[in-house]
């Protein structure tokens, strides 16, 4: 029977954008490492796959009319940060966001093949384009660029990552002291990249990982994300409000995958759900709507105007949206499915601003252990998904919750392991270990 792959994506107070006003909440986590090191040393305890880290290249993460009510505008540095949890933890894998519209190739391929090395294999990196335009304000442009040709940037970037992870054999350095021989010259590969948005010559100096080359994770959900992830990834997080909206997504990228040689199982579709649990449904909704009701008026409005790509913030919060809102494409996907959910359901804007402050579209679960592992189980079973990405509303507690409840019942269904399995990340999500493009026939030695 197959098994669903767990991710936890980390962040300061919770993913609820009110979490950190709840008492119980790790309200000094944007500074305290030990907040970190105690969610992964929890994740680890539940037998998750990977940690997941998303990133963001400026403080301005919402509209500047509640910028101080955000508790996501400044935290620790995600590289940094997993590199430091590496070392309090043995299994998990340690993943996390660089942006091809403002870091160098090169630099990437040899942090993320030594967090790979110093892991023993554990190390992912997630590939975004940046959705932010105040980001770019950082990074020596007036203004950032368009999202097509940003995904263009991205596509060579990473083929760039991976002939550079391929740099060496893995039988390169045979430290020979006799012969005086350090590596063999013919298991050093130069990659003399010379493209439209880079030209990198290498060899990478860092040698190939215990993964052969880290894995590969994509979170786009546009044509353009799409397609990168059939092309090159080996996990895509995905945001699905519901099963059917999951569903077309999974059979669709997944059907992409063949025109580039690769098979089904070679890409690892992993939604982004939130739950809260309780041994009852009521004590779970209580905790829900005790977060609902934390958020404040200014900071949904502002929340929604750049998920959405308007602004909102001078509306009536319950008022239904105005009817000539329209998807803006460059914000992302989610602009379009939020206010298609709202005009569908008929929310106010403080209905909409509250079903999206927990989640930011992706799929909610509030119940038992039994009702949550039902809808899991559900998805997994019929083609809606591989796994999860946990999205905990809060940390601890809601986290907490998940670990010791829902992951116990997941074991009884057989739907998860009971213990790590030895070997990678690429081992324990199932992925082929990827050839090396100057790998040699089948059959012939090196000289």
């Amino acid at each position: 029977m197959s098994q669903m792959k767990l991710g936890l994506f980390i962040r300061p107070t919770g993913h609820h954008i009110a979490s950190w006003r709840h008492p119980n909440s790790h309200v000094d986590a944007h500074v305290n490492f030990e907040r970190f090191v105690q969610m992964a040393q929890t994740a680890e305890r539940g037998l998750l796959d990977m940690l997941f880290s998303a990133d963001t290249h400026t403080a301005w993460t919402t509209e500047d009319s509640a910028l101080n009510r955000q508790h996501y505008s400044a935290w620790l540095e995600p590289f940094t940060l997993l590199s430091a949890l590496s070392a309090h933890t043995s299994h998990i894998g340690l993943v996390c966001t660089r942006s091809t519209s403002f870091d160098q190739p090169y630099t990437i391929a040899r942090e993320f093949a030594t967090l790979d090395l110093i892991s023993g294999g554990r190390a992912g990196v997630n590939i975004v384009t940046t959705g932010n335009p105040r980001a770019a304000l950082n990074y020596n442009q007036d203004a950032h660029l368009p999202k097509h040709e940003r995904y263009l940037i991205a596509d060579e970037f990473v083929e760039v990552l991976k002939g550079l992870w391929d740099s060496w054999d893995a039988d390169a350095f045979v430290r020979d002291r006799e012969r005086g021989v350090f590596f063999e010259w013919d298991r050093m590969h130069v990659l003399n990249h010379k493209g439209k948005y880079f030209q990198v010559e290498g060899p990478l100096n860092v040698a190939r990982t215990p993964q052969g080359r880290p894995v590969i994770v994509q979170a786009g959900a546009s044509e353009e994300g799409r397609e990168l992830a059939a092309k090159s990834a080996d996990v895509i997080f995905g945001a699905s409000q519901d099963m059917e909206m999951a569903q077309a997504f999974y059979s669709d990228v997944k059907g992409r995958l063949a025109k580039y040689g690769r098979q089904p199982g070679d890409l690892k579709i992993m939604p982004g759900l939130s739950v809260t649990v309780a041994a009852t449904q009521e004590e779970a909704q209580a905790k829900a709507d005790e977060l609902q009701e934390l958020i404040h008026p200014d900071h949904g409005r502002a929340y929604l105007s750049r998920r959405l790509g308007h602004d909102v913030t001078g509306l009536d919060p319950d008022q239904p949206l105005p009817d000539d809102l329209g998807a803006v494409d460059d914000v992302g996907t989610r602009s379009g499915q939020m206010l298609d959910m709202a005009r569908r359901e008929g929310w106010t804007l403080r209905q909409l601003y509250q079903h999206f402050a927990a989640t930011r579209g992706h799929m909610v679960l509030v119940g038992t252990p039994e009702t949550v592992v039902d809808a899991m189980q559900e998805w997994f079973e019929n083609g809606a998904c591989d796994g999860f990405n946990l999205i905990p509303p809060m940390f601890p507690g809601e986290f907490e919750a998940f670990v010791d409840l829902v992951v116990p019942e997941l074991q009884r269904r057989g739907l998860f392991r009971t213990a790590y399995e030895e070997g990678t990340l690429r081992d324990r999500l199932g992925l082929r270990v990827p050839e090396s493009r100057y790998a040699r026939p089948e059959g012939q030695a090196a000289e």
